[in-house]
This record gives C-alpha cells, structure tokens and sequence, in this order.
C-alpha cells in the first residue's frame, strides 16, 4: 500500500480528472488523487515523461545561461577584494552546474526506465516507489524504505 501524508492527501474531489484531461493540463495534484489501481499507467508515465523532460529543458537553458555569465564576467577587476568575490561566484555556479550534470544523467535513466517499462518501482525490492516520492523527485530510483536502509549503511560503514 501506498501511504500518503498530510501534505500528499487524495482529493476524492479529483480522483477521476486524469479521465477527462490530457496529460499536459493535469497537476500534480490529481495525479496523487488517481487510484493506487491505476499506479504507473500510461497517463502517470506520460505525466512524469512530461515532467522529466521539461527538467531536462530547463538545465540546458542555465546551462547556456552559465556559459554566457561567465564570459562577460571575464573583465579585468584591479580590486582583490571584488576579484575573489567574482571567482567565489564563479566557483559557486561551477558546482551547481557539475551536479546539475550528474542529475542530467539520472534523468536520462529515468526516461530511459519509463520506455522499458520500469519506471515507478524500486530497484532493490520492485515495489512501488509511490506517486507522492515520485513528484518530489522523478529520479527516485528506490522507495523510502529502501533509500533510507541505504543511507543508514552508508552512515554506519561509510561506503
């Protein structure tokens, strides 16, 4: 069973608008609304395509965003003090793009999930990761239980 918390409850009110409505006009809402009967059919895999996709979209704009900030922030500063502050900045949008990178791959893998049919469920134990999970981060390759059995390893052996 997939369990909901306050902030994820069914609205009973939107339970059958996936029905009526395509893909791209559904909210996050309404797909947590559907019945756990209907988890991972072709609507809720378009809609998190959908989803997948427009992140993907998104980090290539600051990708290119990025590139060009720091082309025009090549200008010679004669104050150290301003000259360190633009190269903390730099460093700065550096890393959040090389993690950006790192997640671009794991969306990849999502999609990639998605057309082989396995999307939605956990690698380890191939059950549900569940619809709320999911919304908060499409890239969930584990459920819950899983990532926090996993975090809880890394924490007491330190792999």
């Amino acid at each position: 069973m997939i369990t909901t918390t306050a902030a994820t409850k069914r609205d009973p009110k939107l339970a059958n608008n996936w029905k009526s409505k395509p893909v791209e006009e559904l909210s996050d809402a309404e797909i947590i609304a559907m019945p756990e009967s209907e988890y991972m059919n072709d609507t809720q895999l378009a809609y998190f395509r959908l989803k997948l996709v427009k992140l993907k979209q998104d980090m290539h704009a600051n990708a290119g965003e990025t590139a060009e900030n720091l082309r025009e922030d090549t200008v010679v500063v004669p104050d150290p003090a301003d000259r360190a502050t633009i190269e903390e900045e730099h460093a700065l949008e550096l890393r959040t793009r090389d993690r950006e990178r790192k997640l671009l791959k794991k969306i990849e893998q999502s999609i990639a999930s998605i057309d082989a049919g396995e999307y939605g469920y956990c690698d380890e134990t191939g059950e549900p990761i569940g619809v709320p999970r999911l919304l908060a981060r499409p890239t969930a390759t584990l459920s819950l239980e899983a990532q926090q059995r996993r975090e809880l390893k890394q924490k007491m052996f330190g792999d």
